[in-house]
């Protein structure tokens, strides 16, 4: 057996794809349509580092390309049987999600500014889609509570924010715009194949200031002005630690490997019976 495995990066076909678009000055969340999610926003703390069970990898049948073996990885959750027998099959239907939901259809948006454009349709109405929907709230939460002039790191940003606006303004008392649409979209993501399987060993997510992000696409330099300078010093990174790393974006690692294993799907099986009658069709039977 050919024992040389294929390292191929994935990132440049997800380099388009976004997750999750957040406002993340708006300390209110808007959560019309959103089931069970509360109109005020209670401070959420920040989560020590955690590893969820995660779908690591897939393994395709040559001789049946309709059977699929997964990989779990368990992570650090000790769980009943009855956790083991769910968690799986809830990752497996976010792969399944990704293959049917066209890539342009695969993101969700809590803005309140932008209420006609919360989840494309038949996304909304898997579970994937419903969790990245609870993670974007949660989110709006955990930048609440940095932001917090009282916390630790609210109190850095703050001081550093006045101290800049007397320094360029000799006065405190000036308005300052901290709205910033934050772009959670992927970073890294590398696959290894061997034969019919594929394996995800590397993912990260990336963090962005909206301003940024299109900065970025354009190839332009990024924007000026001393709140957005010291959200990137002192706030994006804190959110992108809690997104890679800790308990409270779990569901978010769990939806990316799921997407990335997906994402090598489609690419590496551009034909067969499952590529034509399902992939990109939005057949979300059964994944609601």
């Amino acid at each position: 057996m050919d024992r040389a495995f294929l390292k191929r990066i994935v990132r440049r076909s997800l380099a388009g794809l976004v997750i999750l678009a957040f406002i993340v000055s708006d300390l209110s969340a808007y959560a019309q349509g959103v089931a069970q999610m509360p109109v005020e926003a209670p401070a959420v703390s920040l989560s020590g580092s955690f590893a969820p069970p995660l779908l690591k990898g897939i393994r395709i049948d040559r001789h049946d390309p309709l059977r699929f073996d997964f990989i779990l990885d368990k992570g650090d959750v000790e769980a009943t049987d009855e956790e083991i027998k769910n968690d799986p099959l809830r990752l497996i239907k976010y792969f399944l999600a990704a293959l049917t939901v066209p890539e342009k259809d695969l993101w969700v948006n809590l803005s309140p500014y932008e209420k006609d454009r919360i989840v494309p349709e038949a996304f909304g109405q898997t579970e994937m889609g419903r969790d990245l929907l609870a993670q974007d709230y949660i989110l709006k939460q955990i930048t609440a509570s940095v932001l917090y002039p009282e916390g630790e790191a609210g109190k850095a940003f703050w001081s550093k924010v006045y101290a800049q606006a007397q320094e360029q303004y000799g006065t405190t008392d000036v308005p300052v715009d901290v709205f910033n649409k934050v772009w959670i979209m992927p970073q890294e993501a590398t696959v290894y194949e061997n034969g019919g399987a594929a394996f995800v060993v590397e993912s990260r997510l990336k963090v962005m200031l909206e301003a940024d992000y299109l900065a970025m696409r354009q190839a332009q330099v990024l924007p000026s002005g001393f709140t957005n300078e010291l959200m990137r010093e002192v706030i994006v990174p804190i959110i992108e630690q809690e997104v890679n790393e800790g308990r409270n974006f779990a569901v978010l690692r769990q939806v990316y490997h799921s997407l990335i294993l997906a994402m090598w799907y489609k690419r590496k099986i551009k034909s067969g019976i499952l590529s034509a009658a399902y992939v990109d069709q939005k057949k979300i039977h059964g994944l609601v």
